[in-house]
């Protein structure tokens, strides 16, 4: 039998710079806390928002990237509080960096409860990029993320960035499409708290991209596949 051992990617990082790290990997108090905000978070999803989940045959095994419309922070939530097994504890949101990672409370939070990664809007390099890439494969992880890039404001969905085509394409991970209904009106960009209202998250089938060129057209091309996989399902 063989192993292939290896030294943490987090090795060496301290503080606030592990916790805002790209390579940072989950030890055991992060494992014990997440699954505990999990369990707490599909409570929240059951008694305040009766969240109804169609399609979750269509999650593959570890490692896939989920996507779906962005207008509220319960689209991380929700997306989070569906996963299960091996999917929940590989799962890693790729938040904005500028928004829950500005202070060490902050970054703490994301970064050992929900087990965020920050990305950080408008000055991202290449070599972060190719870092994620990277450990979507080697690591088998499970990436949540919006291609809007942001929050709508008028709950109407945007096009889609290509940055999701820079992590998978040309590689067989699967993107896993969703669309999430209800999330506007229960907490919109506008209100500081959310308020109760049914959630209904429909879950398609995996996008593939394998036969795409990591290059820009290749990006885009993905993000377009994507895209129109997103709006199928709003249009059911």
């Amino acid at each position: 039998m063989e192993f292939d051992l290896r030294p943490a990617r987090d090795h060496g990082l301290e503080g606030a710079d592990r916790l805002k790290s790209l390579s940072r990997e989950r030890g055991l108090g992060s494992l014990i806390l997440g699954r505990a905000w999990r369990t707490v978070l599909r409570g929240y999803m059951r008694a305040f928002h009766r969240l109804e989940v169609t399609g979750r045959e269509n999650l593959p095994s570890p490692p896939f990237v989920i996507v779906a419309n962005h207008s509220s922070h319960l689209d991380a939530l929700t997306l989070s509080a569906v996963l299960r097994g091996e999917a929940a504890r590989r799962a890693h949101s790729l938040a904005a960096g500028d928004t829950f990672f500005t202070s060490t409370l902050g970054s703490a939070f994301a970064a050992y409860a929900v087990n965020a990664l920050p990305i950080w809007r408008k000055r991202t390099r290449p070599s972060e990029i190719a870092t994620l890439r990277e450990r979507l494969v080697q690591d088998r992880l499970v990436y949540i993320l919006f291609p809007e890039g942001t929050r709508c404001r008028d709950g109407v969905m945007a096009g889609f960035q290509p940055g999701i085509g820079a992590l998978v394409a040309g590689t067989e991970v699967p993107v896993v499409p969703c669309f999430l209904d209800g999330a506007f009106a229960a907490w919109p960009p506008t209100r500081k708290y959310p308020r109760p209202g049914k959630l209904r998250l429909t879950i398609g089938a995996p996008v593939r991209a394998q036969d795409l060129p990591s290059t820009r057209a290749g990006w885009e091309e993905t993000a377009q596949r994507c895209e129109a996989a997103v709006r199928a399902l709003a249009a059911r």
